[in-house]
């Protein structure tokens, strides 16, 4: 029998380089670094953010239950899983507290599309009954009672009535890493929407609507 012609190698089928695999393989290990270089170049995490105060380092979540309105034990590791925008005040909540819980309102609406991945929190500092006059500003808020102490650990030793000052955000692990002031008007309110959507857009690609 006689040959007539060997295969055109050029034509001949070779076996999968794993090329793509590989390729997927370094865009996985580098997304980490892409996060991060994106954080500090775009967010900057030098202890002065846009707009508030970076908290450096980013204090964890106490691993501990608080009281809700209601009386429950709530374990507050059940709020991981979401931004957290914090106020804190008091059970009476005066005229100035009310208006700190209608910014943080108006701020999570702001957001837009995007408002369904932060939820809002109140911490009452004491076991008095709750003025019913800002049960409205409440609507779809988590509201918890918290000692002094819990309160210093999480969101930073600081006075009472300073913490009242100030709106804390929290990021899905659970860590407090941003405080900015809770009366905030105008420019600064869009300030401060512009500094949520950052940090929002910094971790789009691993923080999704809802726990």
């Amino acid at each position: 029998m006689a040959v007539h012609s060997l295969p055109d190698p050029h034509l001949t089928s070779l076996p999968p380089s794993g090329h793509g695999k590989l390729l997927a393989m370094f865009l996985a290990c580098s997304l980490p670094v892409l996060l991060a270089i994106f954080v500090f170049f775009v967010i900057k995490p030098t202890g002065q953010a846009n707009f508030g105060q970076l908290i450096h380092p980013a204090r964890p979540m106490p691993a501990v239950s608080l009281l809700n309105a209601q009386g429950q034990a709530i374990a507050l590791s059940q709020l991981k899983g979401q931004w957290l925008l914090v106020n804190v005040g008091s059970a009476d909540c005066a005229a100035g507290c009310a208006q700190h819980l209608f910014i943080q309102r108006q701020l999570r609406e702001m957001l837009n599309k995007d408002k369904d991945r932060v939820d809002r929190i109140w911490l009452v500092t004491d076991d008095g009954a709750i003025n019913s006059e800002v049960q409205p500003l409440l609507t779809d808020a988590t509201v918890l009672r918290v000692s002094a102490s819990v309160l210093q650990a999480w969101l930073g030793d600081m006075p009472i009535d300073e913490a009242k000052q100030q709106l804390f955000v929290i990021d899905p692990q659970g860590h407090a890493m941003l405080r900015m002031p809770a009366d905030m008007q105008g420019k600064q309110a869009n300030a401060a929407k512009n500094m949520l959507q950052k940090l929002l857009m910094a971790s789009v690609v691993w923080d999704k609507p809802g726990r």
